[in-house]
């Protein structure tokens, strides 16, 4: 059951005030992203595909039309938009650099999620969920002319599939003047699993993890009456690529190839005993594979993250 806008604003309303209260008065709520704009990217997503050897994978042919949808929609939008070129196995990938104007120059919130899939597939939920979630949330930034005390950059990484590449070109490249300024990293992966799980990164337990972050999500699954669990990603994610230089990490996960405990459908509903995504990873990870509910919950949780620790003062 997808919760209303008014049911959302009575269970949000008294926590975003207080945090946003004394900032500025210009700031505007937490937003109800558009679920169909974001199933409307993952249709993108999937014609390149389809018009493209059946996948977006680094080095073939697919990656490029993707990395050039997701800049055009940012530049009508904007944002100050580059690509960073690397190279691996002999090809050329890009990660796309989003800055949207204004806030603190020397405290950075970064949300990025990975944007090529895997040669075997279309990469819908892994993880062109997580990429046209943050391309909304960024749309919405603009259209809402958001302007939070903390600045703000949204990254969609190349060749994490192959361990990670793009953003860990992006941080090592990054001078460690530039790096100490982005003070916390929300990684979006696989928001749209058909037999979710709500995981949050733990922000206690896993190196460098962000309570801030942790808290921000769990706030908002809490006002929809949907139980979180921590989870410890290790370093499956580009979060490992901050991590290893010590910034604050966070973020949401539906879960991959792991097994759905019967306390966790007992709870989330789906399937217990079955992958959360039993097309991870494969040809079938289509538009046809995503979790509309889980899709839509877990992209207004980023939302509500990054509005509320955007516009309030660093907290790790």
């Amino acid at each position: 059951m997808r919760f209303t806008k008014t049911a959302l604003t009575s269970a949000l309303a008294l926590t975003a005030m207080t945090l946003l209260s004394g900032f500025s008065n210009a700031v505007p709520a937490p937003p109800d992203i558009s679920l169909a704009a974001v199933q409307a990217h993952l249709g993108q997503f999937q014609r390149i595909a389809d018009a493209n050897g059946g996948n977006r994978a680094h080095g073939r042919p697919g990656y490029r039309p993707s990395v050039d949808y997701v800049r055009a929609k940012l530049d009508e939008a904007g944002f100050r938009t580059t690509l960073q070129p690397f190279t691996y196995n002999g090809a050329t990938g890009w990660n796309v650099i989003a800055d949207w104007p204004g806030g603190d120059q020397d405290n950075v919130l970064l949300v990025g999620g990975h944007l090529d899939s895997v040669t075997t597939g279309p990469g819908i939920n892994d993880n062109a969920s997580g990429s046209g979630a943050v391309l909304e949330i960024a749309l919405t930034v603009a259209k809402q002319n958001f302007q939070p005390r903390r600045h703000l950059r949204f990254a969609w990484w190349g060749a994490e599939e192959l361990w990670l590449i793009g953003s860990d070109h992006y941080t090592k490249k990054l001078p460690q003047t530039e790096r100490a300024k982005i003070k916390s990293y929300l990684n979006v992966d696989m928001i749209g699993s058909p037999n979710p799980a709500y995981f949050v990164l733990d922000g206690d337990r896993y190196p460098t993890g962000s309570v801030a972050i942790e808290r921000a999500l769990k706030d908002y699954f809490t006002s929809i009456r949907v139980p979180a669990e921590d989870i410890d990603m290790g370093g499956r994610g580009d979060h490992a690529s901050f991590s290893r230089y010590g910034i604050a990490v966070g973020g949401p996960f539906t879960g991959a190839e792991g097994i759905k405990t019967t306390a966790q459908a007992n709870k989330w509903g789906g399937t217990a005993g079955r992958a959360y995504d039993v097309c991870y990873h494969r040809a079938c990870d289509r538009t046809g594979n995503i979790h509309a509910t889980a899709l839509d919950r877990n992209t207004d949780a980023v939302a509500y993250a990054v509005w509320t620790l955007a516009a309030a003062p660093f907290a790790p």
